[in-house]
């Protein structure tokens, strides 16, 4: 959505110390996963002065533009979010956050992402990293050949406490009331996200499928470039559950098994575009589908189009605004700043 760079550049290499931190959390994970629990026990007065009340989930698939999305509400002042650097130790929420914030690091310094998209970020920049901790409890969810879809008839006690003490945990450190996340694989959870948490808000964002399809094409490639340039990022993918493009490229199956076969196969056999339509259509579907039967998804749900953001961000925020249930009032400088920045991206071509 910004004027973005092209991606000509040779691919980038990770940084040795984000690697091994990301290496030590997957070594260590059984063993922070259990000191969560820990931390929650300790915490667990406080936590019950502050329930999680109406979290908001911006989801969809990757390349519609639930990225800006969440950089824009991010700046809400209400709102906490996962950040870069929680990446590294996302299971005790509160002390990383509380033990960064007192450390004497150097001031971060924006950088472009991995994507290449010109969307520059630090360490403090928001990001999805909640997927780690449904990976833990569902370790099928990446499974092309399982349905990945969580209705609300889902029961899984333990990762429901693990997880509310998370988010709580997390909005006890940043001090904010709501939490906000960018999850896209959520999108095969939303009724069951909506059981765990009435008053729960969505934002589906929906991208058109022949701009989408360019977009998704080019940045595949990119990781893949990635990936091959460097094969260490391929362990950190895996470790933080992003299966959207590169060498861990993995469709999520909206409850139809045969359907992602088909897409697979046309996928593998070169028919890349065809690919794209069938799976744009099944995720897209799938959401149609329960706005149209759950009362309960229905009213969480608002859908935003990818175009409508690019071409009327302000009205576009303020919708956005609305059916979450942010404070518009304390938001009016962002938004307009962010009015002036979106725009339709022009850093790349569909060569389809």
């Amino acid at each position: 959505m910004y004027l973005e760079r092209d991606d000509s550049a040779e691919p980038a290499r990770i940084p040795q110390g984000l690697y091994l931190a990301w290496q030590a959390k997957r070594h260590f994970e059984a063993a922070t996963v259990r000191l969560g629990d820990v931390e929650s026990r300790l915490l667990r007065r406080r936590l019950r002065t502050r329930p999680v009340d109406r979290p908001i989930y911006v989801t969809g698939l990757a390349r519609a533009g639930t990225t800006i999305t969440l950089e824009v509400l991010s700046q809400h002042r209400d709102v906490a979010t996962h950040r870069y650097r929680d990446m590294a130790q996302p299971y005790l929420p509160y002390v990383w956050n509380r033990l960064l914030d007192r450390l004497p690091l150097p001031a971060p310094q924006p950088a472009d992402r991995l994507h290449k998209d010109g969307i520059k970020v630090t360490r403090d920049s928001p990001e999805a990293v909640e997927e780690t901790i449904w990976n833990w409890f569902f370790p099928q969810a990446h499974d092309e050949a399982r349905s990945a879809v969580l209705d609300a008839g889902t029961s899984a006690r333990r990762f429901e406490r693990y997880y509310t003490d998370h988010i709580g945990k997390l909005l006890l450190a940043r001090d904010r009331p709501r939490y906000l996340a960018k999850a896209n694989y959520n999108v095969t959870r939303l009724a069951y996200l909506a059981r765990l948490f009435p008053g729960a808000r969505f934002v589906v964002v929906v991208r058109d499928p022949a701009a989408h399809v360019a977009s998704w094409l080019k940045q595949h490639d990119l990781i893949s470039r990635t990936h091959a340039h460097d094969p260490r990022w391929v362990a950190t993918s895996r470790s933080v559950g992003h299966h959207e493009f590169g060498q861990q490229h993995r469709f999520i199956n909206a409850g139809d098994t045969e359907r992602v076969r088909a897409i697979r196969a046309a996928w593998d056999s070169g028919r890349r575009a065809y690919a794209f339509g069938m799976y744009w259509a099944s995720i897209y579907g799938h959401v149609l589908d329960l706005v149209a039967r759950d009362p309960a998804v229905r009213d969480a749900t608002v859908l935003v189009r990818h175009e409508d953001l690019c071409a009327q961000p302000r009205q576009t925020i303020e919708r956005i605004l609305q059916h979450t249930e942010l404070d518009p009032a304390s938001f009016s400088d962002v938004r307009d700043r962010y009015a002036q920045r979106l725009g339709k991206p022009r850093y790349y071509r569909a060569t389809l």
